[in-house]
């Protein structure tokens, strides 16, 4: 039976020796066990599964083939919903998503389809196998697409097919926005980011990079060229701690951290010469996914110790399990139950230590986690020479600022209709964290899948 076979684990780089590298951490399933895996899947006729998935992918049509050994026929499947198998398979939160309606997770372990997912697609880049799928005739439109992380490059990607010449702009000097400069390399490789936007460029997608929208030229200049645009630049600005002490030497956003130490190649020095602050007592203010990425940084780019600040208990955590877990096996503290007051430095402005303070639980608040509480009296400092914030992000205003008609909320990020992506000006679009903050690639991916439908429809009939 299906539900008698156990999970099967994915071998991973010992903590002790991944700690002082960068190559990635989980090493992908041999095909005995993807098999083994794939045979788990019950085949249900009504795939609870799939409703799970934002981008609606056949998750039993690809395990099936994977199960059979039919490689070609699982890649196939998994092209007709998702240009990004190999990225989603890495970083998407499965666990709280297709995995979590599996119908085995109900008595034991569901299957593992995020695993799964990214063994066909590693199998059809090591084994140089494309699916390049039909294009329907030209249509003679163009789309330009500001952002080329995960909505931008679904956005690109679906209208491509459906016969639109579509160009994506992109700030930064590579392609793939937050694949690139935000999550390290132990956890998705660049060349695979790569490898998914080559796979565009192959249909038609052309890329503008170090195009900042906004300076270089506007959304309404966009739109003398272009019959619609989609607006998908992310929630890049950083946010901070407001407290004193925070303009010391040393102390810095997760935002410039891992994007030195991602996009800008420091992890690789010194073959890239990227200036890098070096810590050795290290603590990160936050603990969501962002903060367990820049705390293992840390730790392999030289800290002695790395410390993460919470100010709630480990229940609150909003960082993937398996994150909290690599990060925890590879040496970080946790320190919970703890918030920051100020940050110390010496006469040279450097800073040096950080004063904290305990606290505790009380009722929830509007995000449903219990409201961290100070406790009088309970104020104590640590050492450290470097602090990264990653709190969380805000919206980059520079698109809103220079377009008028963009709506926004009162946060910053622009209105766009849910069912649709369109926003309140005519012929454009917006997806992605620039509209719902901070969120999973999936869900942006989702956002992008819905917007490409409505801009192609747009297209054929008008507004």
């Amino acid at each position: 039976m299906s539900e008698q076979i156990p999970r099967q684990p994915m071998p991973e780089q010992p903590a002790q020796e991944r700690r002082h590298n960068f190559k990635e951490v989980p090493l992908g399933y041999t095909p005995e066990a993807a098999q083994t895996e794939a045979g788990r899947c019950i085949q249900c006729k009504n795939p609870a599964c799939v409703t799970g998935c934002p981008v609606g992918i056949d998750i039993p049509g690809f395990i099936k083939p994977i199960k059979e050994g039919d490689m070609p026929a699982s890649v196939a499947k998994l092209a007709e919903r998702t240009a990004l198998p190999a990225v989603c398979g890495r970083v998407c939160p499965q666990e709280s998503q297709c995995e979590a309606r599996c119908v085995l997770g109900k008595k034991g372990e569901p299957v593992a389809i995020g695993r799964l997912e990214r063994y066909a697609a590693d199998w059809a880049r090591e084994n140089n196998h494309s699916i390049i799928p039909p294009k329907k005739p030209a249509t003679g439109k163009k789309v330009a697409v500001v952002g080329s992380g995960p909505a931008g490059l679904t956005v690109a990607g679906d209208l491509i097919l459906k016969g639109h010449e579509v160009t994506v702009f992109e700030a930064l000097h590579q392609a793939g926005g937050v694949l690139v400069y935000g999550i390290p390399e132990f956890r998705l490789p660049k060349a695979i980011v790569q490898r998914e936007c080559d796979n565009l460029a192959a249909l038609g997608v052309r890329f503008e990079l170090n195009s900042v929208i906004g300076r270089l030229q506007t959304i309404d200049e966009l739109l003398e060229e272009y019959d619609a645009a989609f607006i998908a630049v992310g929630a890049g600005t950083p946010t901070m701690l407001n407290i004193p002490g925070e303009n010391l030497v040393g102390v810095f956003s997760a935002n410039e951290y891992l994007t030195r130490s991602n996009l800008m190649k420091a992890y690789r020095f010194p073959e890239y010469d990227t200036p890098m602050y070096q810590g050795k007592h290290v603590a990160v203010f936050g603990a969501g996914n962002v903060a367990m990425d820049a705390a293992r940084s840390a730790l392999r780019l030289g800290a002695e110790d790395v410390k993460i600040i919470y100010r709630r208990s480990r229940e609150e955590i909003p960082a993937r399990a398996e994150e909290v877990h690599h990060a925890e096996e590879e040496g970080v503290e946790l320190c919970l139950l703890s918030a920051p007051l100020e940050f110390i430095g010496d006469e040279q402005a450097r800073l040096t230590g950080v004063k904290l303070q305990k606290m505790e639980l009380g009722e929830p608040d509007a995000s449903g986690r219990r409201r961290p509480v100070p406790l009088k009296g309970s104020e104590y400092t640590i050492e450290l020479n470097l602090a990264v914030v990653a709190v969380g992000t805000a919206s980059n205003p520079l698109i809103t600022a220079t377009t008028p008609g963009l709506e926004t909320n009162k946060w910053g990020y622009i209105q766009a209709e849910e069912a649709t992506g369109k926003t309140r000006k005519p012929c454009v679009w917006a997806g992605g964290d620039i509209v719902t903050g901070a969120a999973t690639v999936i869900l942006a991916m989702g956002a992008g899948r819905t917007a490409a439908d409505s801009i192609d429809q747009f297209l054929s009939w008008g507004w």
